[in-house]
């Protein structure tokens, strides 16, 4: 019997309170209180105290060294990568199936994106496959790991915690450390997410979060780096601020940098909604059990949980369509918005673009598979179900 798309509308219809969007933000504390204070003071730059306050909270919450935060998370990873060693002409290995930016953000350095595959336990990189890939493409220069097929040194790995859901980061770490590259962490999906109890986002190299408005809290845009080395913090914090030298008066920058630091309007924002990231995080935790025991009973369809040993933050929820139903796909997706109920189909996978389409890559056989079976549902922190 074909799959039904009515069957995941009834689900929402039972579960939800009406129409619901995929992630709103929720405001229900102190954002007015701080934002007020910065226009009243006229402190609504990056020169403001939030900023540091902000930077300061982060680095409690996740444990991180260093904290720098930044206009957006795009922004954060482009600095990170710069900070991590990487330039123009290298490659640098990325999840086929990621939001857009983490390939963008190798591309605007002039550097080469090169895709490898996911696992389905984690939705993130395979570190088995990507050890395979390494091997047979790899050989050691003088420089590093160099792609024998293109001349080009493979000059960072970035992971990619999809929707919330920890990579296997203790198998990748070994892959990287073998293999001479370093691992550089997109957590910006997943502020809240555990791996075997230590938050994510400080295991690479560096790492970097989002705040955008769709993200567990948000500063309306924003993001930040991560890092546990000194030397690679202080970088990071002079390249995002136009490298300009500490001076009374004079403006003296001694490289090329970027204007990348948060202002403190939205650092303020960010600090209100850091205070309730807990009952956001129970909230979500608590629509995802609902989820999973609801589409337990619909045949032909699975929601999916956290990989074991880890602690996901659910940023996204998400339903994976059998193989046998992955054409019912945009069926489905065009049922639930018709119904008011927003889903949203995986980001198409970095290959399958107009602009990544010749960049190196391995076999994407599980990418391409998720692709089409994924689908994202209704998970913000204010949706109550029954």
């Amino acid at each position: 019997m074909a799959f039904d798309p009515k069957a995941v509308v009834d689900v929402f219809a039972r579960l939800l309170d009406g129409p619901a969007a995929l992630h709103e933000p929720s405001f229900e504390g102190n954002e007015w209180a701080y934002v007020k204070d910065c226009i009243d003071t006229g402190w609504v730059s990056t020169a403001g105290s939030y900023v540091g306050r902000f930077e300061d909270l982060i680095k409690a919450y996740t444990g991180a060294g260093h904290v720098i935060v930044t206009g957006t998370g795009t922004q954060a990873l482009h600095a990170a990568l710069l900070v991590a060693g990487v330039t123009a002409d290298d490659e640098v290995i990325v999840p086929a199936m990621t939001f857009v930016a983490t390939a963008n953000a190798a591309a605007q350095i002039g550097a080469v994106p090169h895709f490898a595959d996911i696992e389905p336990r984690t939705l993130g990189l395979d570190p088995v496959k990507l050890a395979s890939h390494l091997e047979a493409v790899g050989r050691r220069g003088p420089d590093g790991l160099v792609n024998k097929d293109t001349g080009r040194r493979i000059a960072a790995v970035v992971c990619m915690h999809s929707f919330g859901h920890p990579c296997d980061l203790d198998a990748l770490l070994e892959v990287c450390n073998r293999f001479g590259v370093p691992l550089i962490e997109d957590a910006a999906e997943s502020l809240g997410s555990y791996y075997k109890d230590r938050h994510t986002g400080t295991f690479g190299l560096l790492s970097v979060l989002s705040f955008n408005g769709n993200k567990t809290i948000t500063t309306g845009g924003g993001g930040a780096i991560l890092t546990g080395d000194d030397t690679l913090a202080a970088r990071a914090r002079h390249l995002t601020t136009t490298a300009k030298q500490p001076h009374r008066w004079e403006f003296i920058h001694d490289m090329v940098g970027y204007n990348y630091r948060m202002p403190n309007l939205n650092a303020a924002l960010g600090c209100a909604q850091i205070e309730l990231l807990d009952d956001f995080l129970a909230r979500k935790r608590a629509l995802a059990l609902r989820y999973h025991e609801a589409f337990a009973d619909v045949p032909g369809v699975s929601a999916f949980v956290e990989p074991e040993e880890c602690r996901s933050n659910y940023w996204l929820n998400l339903i994976l369509l059998d193989r046998d139903n992955a054409a019912a796909r945009d069926a489905v997706l065009e049922a639930t918005n018709d119904a008011g109920f927003m889903t949203r189909a995986a980001w198409r996978p970095m290959h399958m673009l107009d602009m990544f389409t010749a960049n190196p890559r391995m076999a994407l056989d599980v990418t391409e598979d998720i692709y089409a079976r994924l689908i994202n549902i209704p998970s913000g922190p204010a949706l109550k179900p029954t």
